[in-house]
């Protein structure tokens, strides 16, 4: 069996083939190479499992490399000197009032969301994270050898958001002892007025209503007390001798209780009652506020001359003020087609109102102004059949019984109209939580990014509206990268947003609320298709708020208050180890300090602004392009070729929408969600919605988009996600998956008495794929590529190279490997497929439903099917004591072991591999999705 080095060197001599035949396709022919070693006996799947076990080990040192480079230095004594350091500096030359605000707002909110990006095993996760940490990439480090997976659920998911948090936690604690420490050797009479918070943490797992229905109001309430119980144990320990210590233990007490009586089955009325009743009783240990016990910490810390002690006290305090009675804050999310539903019964009994319109919008301001609050109680709460409305009888329920000092996001998706939002605050009015909750619409969909503008302008001439805002302190908006990087691109997505906040921060002005502050919410992931930078965690905090957008607000007197999600397993590799959380928070706070602040200074000036000329031109050609490609079938039907086979479950939350046989060949790319489409796209070799319209948009004058783009900070950051992505797409690649469905390949491959034992099975696919179309959608959607990409390269040439550069040839050999392996291994599962018997005990069992079902990779379901058709053990005639004699069955009618042995379990184990490769593809990229 030929080894991995002699393969990339055999990839690197096809690859010089195409100076000779420009059509050439190196990966398919290394390929096919492969897949004649495996059908000829030359090798075996164990043999392709050895070089995918190097391959996927290449993969994990580079997540770790990568994952090392973005946040190095890592040891936590580094990070420490580092950040203090930077308080020192921050100390000089100023007074203490200005010390004390610098230090009590946070420069970040962390979020850690739930989104489905658990791709990596436990075991993987671990070993990432400690060669991360320990800055040992070495094979021994970070390479394991059990590729099992453990089954993803929403407690599995909730449990990793609250081991990140834990550690995030962990650090800002260590942040904020080292504040006071350079504070009390600074201003040793007032030290401890300074009130520390670096940053904040939330999480939304257990609370994302939106596009799913497996979370019911007892999850949320249930999470939100398992929260309550981490954090009393945590802050017991903490304040262990001191005066709190007793009513803290006895509140960890109680919650143990309560979290017991909601992990139960509630859907008995009396076990619900009695749950509820013990809950909402009056108790010794029931703590619902935190701000006695801080005032009593900051009481002993006056009281102590122990500055350690002192210090302490106040860290906890101040994780207390930060935190409440939880892990950080909570987001409920729900769609606004959610809240319609909610408010339709209130302002539309008979259902012919047009809720966009302006009676409707009329309608909602006397709601609002006549509204009374009521009552609720966690009955009203498990009778609500509105999805809306059990989500704001949830959050009272919680504010009003488990922490009432935490406020609670409401996030609304796919909102578009001023309506949405005053509905929202209509209920969290209605329910007596107004006061506590942030209502923040997402402008995620091409149309909310078009119209947003007019949106917040409408929304925030609202007296009503501008009312709330001046109680919360702020106007809160949502901004998100991965649904509209899937529809307008990437970059023009980034571009649009960046113009949203910029029209917030106008919005605001004109309305009278420059004295709130605008807390903006940018819900990027961890990959390129989701708005995550690649290049450094200066680039990572720019790409969605840039310098531009952070000088609107500053030059408004606007206060930012800048969110940011962590999401799945991928963001919470961040936060995998102390080491690596502390180096996280400090790079983040390093940035924010000196190049995010310097970009913002400087924002107005940069050119990319004032020639709107080319800049606005540049930014529609993209657009233009991706939305062609959105629009096209041939991109809709390559992307989906395989439906969503290519990938590993990674969440608790379904991919997409179930559908039958038929449905697969014309899916539409609004069927799957916007990760597992970038997934797909990651999987196929090309990502398409970042790179595609770039060197089509630079047109004719690519010489002064190159000038423009060289001479401006934002520019610079377009391109630099530009080469990293490119440096990993690979157009011969997506073009190679199409040939699998050629049918002249298949019927030329035992051409002129090459291998005739694979005659047959050849012959099969070549008849059964004549009039497949998979051929002609993977040609031309490459073709179509590659005309853009030629000019893409004219324009990177053009432009200076700023970013690092890795080991970029070495990556693009890893991955073709991976790539031709794996058009083997499908290879492999077309012949095995198209060669076992027709014959079958079960009569519904469709041979060329099954044959489908492995073209578009739905394996499981496959092999199902042909285990059910081709069993090896079913009841015997041995089992029964029946009297009469029979010679039947006969030997001829036993089972079925030989076509399980030599056709079902090779396509089983073959996908298997599969995914591992998939696996391995993604971590060359740095995220799933």
């Amino acid at each position: 069996m030929t080894g991995v080095a002699d393969l990339r060197e055999r990839l690197q001599t096809l690859h010089e083939r195409t100076h000779e035949t420009p059509l050439f396709n190196p990966v398919f022919q290394l390929g096919l190479d492969l897949s004649r070693e495996l059908e000829d006996g030359r090798t075996d799947l164990s043999g392709i499992a050895a070089l995918v076990a190097e391959l996927e080990c290449e993969a994990l040192q580079s997540r770790a490399t990568r994952l090392h480079r973005l946040v190095e230095p890592v040891s936590l004594h580094d990070n420490l000197t580092a950040f203090r350091t930077l308080v020192e500096e921050s100390a000089k030359d100023t007074d203490f009032e200005a010390f004390a605000e610098r230090w009590s707002r946070p420069l970040l909110h962390a979020v850690f969301t739930g989104h489905p990006t658990f791709l990596l095993s436990r075991a993987q996760t671990l070993s990432v994270a400690q060669a991360a940490s320990q800055g040992d990439m070495s094979a021994s480090t970070v390479c394991i050898t059990d590729t099992s997976r453990e089954a993803i659920t929403l407690d599995s998911e909730h449990e990793a958001a609250l081991m990140a948090m834990t550690r995030a936690g962990m650090a800002r604690d260590a942040m904020v002892d080292v504040v006071l420490a350079v504070a009390s050797v600074h201003w040793p009479d007032r030290w401890q007025e300074v009130k520390p918070m670096p940053y904040r943490l939330a999480s939304w797992v257990g609370y994302d209503m939106d596009g799913r229905t497996d979370i019911g109001w007892s999850t949320s309430i249930r999470y939100r007390l398992e929260e309550k119980l981490a954090r009393l144990q945590s802050y017991g320990a903490a304040a262990f001798g001191s005066k709190v210590a007793h009513q803290l233990q006895a509140a960890v007490l109680h919650t143990s209780e309560m979290m017991v009586l909601f992990g139960r089955d509630l859907s008995n009325p009396a076990d619900l009652s009695d749950a509820a009743n013990r809950l909402t009783a009056p108790h010794p240990g029931k703590l619902l506020s935190l701000a006695p016990i801080i005032a009593e910490l900051e009481e002993e810390a006056r009281a102590t001359s122990d500055t350690l002690q002192a210090r302490k006290l106040l860290t906890l305090a101040a994780t207390m003020r930060a935190d409440g009675l939880g892990m950080g804050w909570i987001h409920f999310r729900v769609n606004s087609a959610q809240l319609h539903n909610a408010i339709r019964r209130r302002i539309d009994p008979d259902n012919t109102l047009d809720l966009a319109s302006r009676t409707a919008l009329k309608r909602m301001r006397k709601l609002l102004a006549e509204v009374k609050p009521l009552r609720s109680n966690f009955a009203a709460l498990a009778i609500e059949n509105t999805t809306a409305l059990r989500q704001f009888l949830a959050m009272a329920q919680i504010l009003h019984h488990i922490d009432a000092d935490a406020p609670i996001r409401m996030l609304i998706a796919e909102c578009e109209d001023p309506q949405t939002v005053l509905a929202a605050l209509y209920f969290a009015r209605l329910f007596g939580i107004a006061d506590k909750v942030d209502v923040s619409p997402l402008f995620e969909t091409e149309s909310a990014l078009e119209h947003g503008g007019r949106f917040l302008d409408a929304l925030l001439a609202e007296r009503a509206y501008q009312d709330y805002a001046h109680g919360r302190g702020r106007v809160s908006i949502q901004a998100g990268f991965s649904d509209a990087g899937r529809f307008v691109g990437q970059l023009p997505a980034s571009l649009a947003i960046e113009r949203l906040q910029g029209r917030l921060a106008e919005a605001m002005a004109h309305n009278g609320l420059s004295d709130c502050a605008a807390l903006i919410f940018n819900t990027h992931g961890e990959s390129m298709g989701r708005g995550a930078h690649p290049n450094s965690i200066t680039d990572r905090l720019l790409w969605p708020m840039s310098g531009w957008a952070r000088h609107r607000f500053a030059s408004k007197g606007i206060r930012l208050e800048l969110e940011a999600s962590f999401q799945g397993g991928d963001g919470y590799l961040f936060f995998a180890t102390p080491q690596l959380a502390l180096a996280t928070l400090t790079r983040i706070i390093e940035s924010e300090t000196g190049a995010c602040s310097e970009a913002a200074s400087i924002g107005g000036e940069d050119p990319f602004y004032a020639r709107t000329d080319l800049s606005l031109d540049f930014y529609r050609g993209i657009r233009r392009v991706q939305r062609d490609h959105l629009a096209s079938r041939t991109y809709a039907r390559g992307v989906t070729a395989f439906g969503l086979g290519l990938l590993n479950e990674t969440g608790s939350r379904k991919s997409r929408r179930q559908s039958d046989l038929a449905a697969d060949r014309e899916m539409s790319l609004r069927q799957i969600r916007a990760i597992p489409h970038n997934a797909v796209l990651q999987q196929l070799g090309y990502p398409v919605n970042i790179i595609a319209g770039a060197g089509t948009a630079a047109g004719e004058d690519v010489e002064g988009v190159a000038e423009l783009l060289s001479g401006s900070h934002r520019g610079r950051a377009l391109m630099r996600m530009l080469r990293a992505s490119n440096a990993l797409a690979s157009i011969k690649t997506v073009a190679a998956y199409g040939e699998l469905f050629n049918s002249a390949y298949w019927a030329s491959r035992p051409y002129r008495g090459t291998e005739t034992a694979l005659e047959n099975g050849c012959l099969a696919l070549a008849e059964y794929l004549t009039s497949d179309d998979r051929v002609g959608v993977f040609r031309r959607l490459a073709s179509r590529l590659r005309v853009d990409a030629m000019r893409l390269h004219r324009l990177l040439a053009l432009v200076s190279d700023d970013a690092p550069s890795p080991d970029r040839e070495g990556t693009r050999r890893s991955l073709g490997l991976l790539h031709a392996i794996r058009l083997a291994l499908m290879q492999h599962m077309f012949l095995r497929a198209v060669q076992i018997p027709a014959f079958s005990r079960s009569n519904d069992i469709s041979r060329d439903d099954v044959l489908e079902m492995v073209f578009t990779l739905r394996i499981d379901e496959a092999v199902a099917q042909l285990r059910r058709a081709y069993p090896v053990s079913f009841p015997s005639i041995d089992d029964f004591t029946v009297s009469e004699p029979s010679d039947y069955p006969d030997d001829a009618a036993q089972g079925y072991a030989a076509i399980q042995h030599d056709f079902i379990d090779p396509i089983a184990n073959a996908y298997a591999l599969c995914l591992r490769i998939s696996t391995a593809i993604a971590n060359h990229f740095g995220a799933h999705g």
